[in-house]
């Protein structure tokens, strides 16, 4: 089940960049949050009432909506600059940003083993994002750099959510103010810059399908429930191969070119988030 998942999500870049002729990246994210955040608010106020909106969570909800709408915003963007291969491993950074932001707690302190996996994986940005020759190098580091920057925020909201009083809420207001104003602030940015074009071929329709039901809904709830009865250090591992399946469905559906130097940029990402979280793994294993 987990592999399955981490082949669906390692797929959705892939399926924005081919179908972005039809519909941006930013108005695919924007569409498929709004239905996702009708399910989920439907979901909120059916098992809640009216006191779902007024236990406290407001503030942090509206920040993590915030900052998940900034992550998907650079994601949305990259995709228009850079392949779907480089976006997902650039994106999948988060764990090093949520590390380093985490490393302000006291019971989140880094140790040893963790900044060894820091060192490795920023080594393996380095080399991923250097050597590139080609005429559009330049482009393909601008949508390089956009996909970091919404691992990064990413990785921040994790830190948010592991400190804010909505990460003691349930699981469906959680996502619901997540979707809610990714949504809404996706839309308004699309608006902005003249995205909103839409032409509903059927790979286009197939493609907002997929990402509002298999990804935003489906895949969502049934990670909470894997992580509800199953060990989170086997699942967190089997996790990291998501970027993976995305590099290889990026290279046999788009033909997104596997450069050597990007490919041992990636494995050295890869090894360092390993590494980042390793401690924990073990930790939770025993």
């Amino acid at each position: 089940m987990v592999l399955s998942l981490c082949a669906i999500w390692g797929a959705q870049q892939v399926v924005m960049k081919s179908v972005a002729g039809d519909v941006a990246p930013t108005m695919q994210l924007a569409i498929r949050f709004a239905v996702a955040a009708l399910f989920f608010g439907a979901w909120v106020f059916v098992t809640e009432g009216r006191r779902a909106l007024a236990d406290g969570t407001m503030r942090s909800g509206v920040l993590i909506g915030t900052m998940f709408a900034i992550e998907f915003l650079f994601v949305g963007e990259a995709l228009v600059h850079t392949t779907a291969a480089h976006a997902i491993v650039f994106l999948y950074s988060a764990p090093i940003f949520t590390a380093l932001g985490l490393q302000f707690l006291p019971e989140e302190r880094l140790g040893r083993l963790q900044w060894v996996g820091i060192a490795v994986a920023f080594l393996g940005l380095v080399v991923a994002f250097l050597g590139r020759s080609d005429r559009a190098a330049s482009e393909l580091i601008g949508g390089d750099l956009l996909a970091l920057l919404g691992g990064m925020s990413w990785g921040l909201t994790n830190v948010v959510l592991r400190r804010g009083r909505v990460g003691n809420s349930s699981t469906q207001k959680t996502i619901f103010y997540q979707v809610a104003i990714a949504a809404v602030l996706l839309l308004a940015f699309a608006f902005r810059t003249g995205q909103t074009g839409v032409v509903l071929s059927r790979p286009a329709v197939l493609a907002l399908l997929f990402q509002t039901l298999v990804i935003s809904i489906g895949s969502y709830l049934a990670w909470f429930w894997l992580l509800r009865h199953y060990l989170a250090s086997r699942l967190m591992l089997l996790s990291l191969l998501t970027p993976i399946f995305g590099v290889a469905l990026g290279a046999l559906l788009l033909g997104d070119p596997v450069e050597l130097r990007f490919g041992l940029g990636a494995l050295l990402v890869l090894a360092g988030i390993l590494g980042v979280n390793a401690r924990q793994l073990l930790q939770r294993a025993r």
